[in-house]
């Protein structure tokens, strides 16, 4: 079910141990990964610091890391049409941009929800 959920853009959950390694080495002192999720080869990566976005290339070995403060998010949103959305979005403005940045989730799964509650603790705050 992991491939086919990859497949519609549903993001699972990655074990925090699988991605130390590959993160270990731009993180700073005393921050640790406390959440990771996949969405087919984009991650989010929440730290006790901040969310990582990563985007890699679907064909190739870029790969892009964006690293965000979470006192730099004014607000966030998730949006779907209802039950029977077959996607929704979430959607992130950082306090210099006016434009959000915005992730594609696919329906059958809560990970958008948890995705979104994570967010809601750090920024809440």
């Amino acid at each position: 079910m992991g491939l086919f959920n990859a497949i519609l853009g549903n993001a699972s959950e990655v074990s925090i141990e699988n991605v130390s390694k590959e993160f270990e080495p731009i993180l700073i002192d005393g921050e640790i990964i406390e959440k990771a999720y996949k969405v087919i080869k984009d991650m989010f990566i929440f730290t006790n610091k901040r969310l990582i976005l990563v985007e890699k290339q679907l064909v190739g070995t870029k790969v892009d890391y964006m690293s965000i403060p979470y006192s730099s998010i004014k607000k966030f949103s998730k949006e779907s049409a209802g039950i029977l959305d077959m996607d929704a979005e979430l959607k992130i403005w950082l306090k210099s941009e006016d434009t959000p940045i915005s992730k594609q989730f696919g329906k059958g799964g809560n990970n958008i929800n948890e995705v979104y509650k994570i967010l809601s603790g750090h920024i809440l705050k």
